[in-house]
C-alpha cells in the first residue's frame, strides 16, 4: 500500500482551523479586573461627592472586594503565562502602543491604591485597630488627609482598567469578533454594572440600594443598546465579520449568549429591579447574582468564541 504524507497549515492545532490558546484564566482576568474596575469607581466617586456617610458599603465594605479580586485576577493571569519566571518584563519597558503594556502599568498602581484605600477605613470598620507601628499610623492620616485625590486617581485609573479589559482583546486584529472598536466600552459598563451589583449584594441600607439599583439600570440599557450596536456593524461589515456575527445568531453560542447572558443576565434582573423599585418584594440577592452570573458568562464566550472567528487571507 502507498502512503503519502499530506502537510497542510489547515491541519496544524492549535493555529488552523482556529487558534485556541486562551482558557478560563483569561475570562476570569477580564471578569475579576472589570468587577473590581466597578466597585473602586463608585467608591471614589461618592466620595468625591461628598457622600461617604450616605454609602457606606459603597465606600467602606465593598472596595474590600477589589484588592482581593485584582490579586485573584493576576493570579489567574501569571498561571496563562507560558513563561512564568519572565513575567516581570512586562514592566521594564512601555510601549504606548501595546494593550498589554498599558494593562500591566495600570495595574501595578491600581491595586496598591485599593490596598491602600481599604486600609485608610481599617479603623472604622474594625473596632480598636491599631497599625502597631507609628510610620503606618501617620501614612494612614496623610491618606485620610488626601483621601479625595486617591478617590479621583482611583476613578481614573478604574475606567482605564475598565476598557483595557475590552481594548485586550480588540487588539487583536486578525479575530473579527474581536476587531471592533465597541469591546472597550462593552467591556467597561458590563464591568461597572458587576461592581454595582456586588455592591448592591453587600449593601444593608434600603435608600443605598435603591440608588445603586437606579444607576445599575442605565448601565444594563447602555450595555444592551452596545451589544445591539456590536451585531448590527458585524452585519453590516465583511463576510468574516457576519460569519462571527452568525455564531450567536443560530451558530453554536446561541443560546448561551442570548438566553444566559442577555436575557437571564441583563433583563431579567432588569426587570426584577424595577419590580423592587416600585416596591414589590423581590429577592435582594437574586438580581445581583444574575448580573454577576450573567457578566461572567459573557466574558467566557467572548474569548471563546473570538478565538474560533478567523479572518480568510
Amino acid at each position: 500500500m502507498k502512503e503519502e504524507l499530506f502537510v497542510s497549515g489547515r491541519n496544524i492545532p492549535n493555529i488552523d482551523p482556529y487558534l485556541n490558546i486562551w482558557h478560563w484564566q483569561i475570562p476570569l482576568y477580564l471578569f475579576l479586573g472589570g468587577l473590581a474596575a466597578g466597585i473602586l469607581f463608585f467608591a471614589g466617586f461618592y466620595v468625591v461627592r461628598g457622600k461617604e456617610k450616605q454609602m457606606q458599603a459603597t465606600v467602606k465594605w465593598a472596595p474590600i472586594i477589589a484588592p482581593i479580586a485584582l490579586v485573584l485576577g493576576l493570579f489567574a493571569l501569571f498561571l496563562d503565562l507560558k513563561h512564568k519566571l519572565f513575567f516581570w518584563q512586562l514592566y521594564t519597558t512601555v510601549r504606548l502602543e501595546s494593550p498589554m503594556s498599558w494593562g500591566a502599568w495600570t495595574l501595578m498602581i491600581i491595586s496598591p491604591l485599593s490596598f491602600i484605600w481599604v486600609a485608610s477605613y481599617m479603623k472604622e470598620l474594625v473596632p480598636g485597630w491599631n497599625w502597631k507601628f507609628n510610620f503606618l499610623e501617620q501614612f494612614e492620616a496623610w491618606v485620610i488627609k488626601n483621601r479625595e485625590y486617591f478617590a479621583w486617581a482611583m476613578m481614573i485609573y478604574a475606567i482605564i482598567l475598565g476598557v483595557y479589559t475590552g481594548i485586550l482583546l480588540s487588539a487583536f486584529n486578525a479575530r473579527p469578533l474581536w476587531n471592533t472598536s465597541i469591546l472597550g466600552p462593552l467591556f467597561l459598563v458590563s464591568g461597572f454594572s458587576t461592581g454595582l451589583a456586588t455592591i448592591i449584594w453587600i449593601s444593608k441600607d434600603e435608600k443605598e440600594r435603591k440608588k445603586l439599583s437606579r444607576i445599575d439600570l442605565i448601565l444594563i440599557v447602555i450595555e444592551l443598546f452596545l451589544i445591539v450596536h456590536l451585531f448590527m456593524g458585524f452585519k453590516a461589515g465583511s463576510q468574516t465579520a457576519i460569519e462571527a456575527a452568525n455564531l450567536f445568531l443560530g451558530g453554536p453560542f446561541t443560546v448561551s449568549f442570548w438566553v444566559f447572558v442577555v436575557i437571564l443576565g441583563l433583563i431579567f434582573p432588569a426587570v426584577l429591579e424595577v419590580l423592587e423599585l416600585r416596591g414589590f418584594h423581590v429577592p435582594k440577592w437574586l438580581p445581583p447574582v444574575m448580573i454577576l452570573v450573567g457578566g461572567l458568562m459573557f466574558r467566557f464566550i467572548m474569548v471563546e468564541a473570538g478565538q474560533i472567528t478567523r479572518y480568510l487571507y
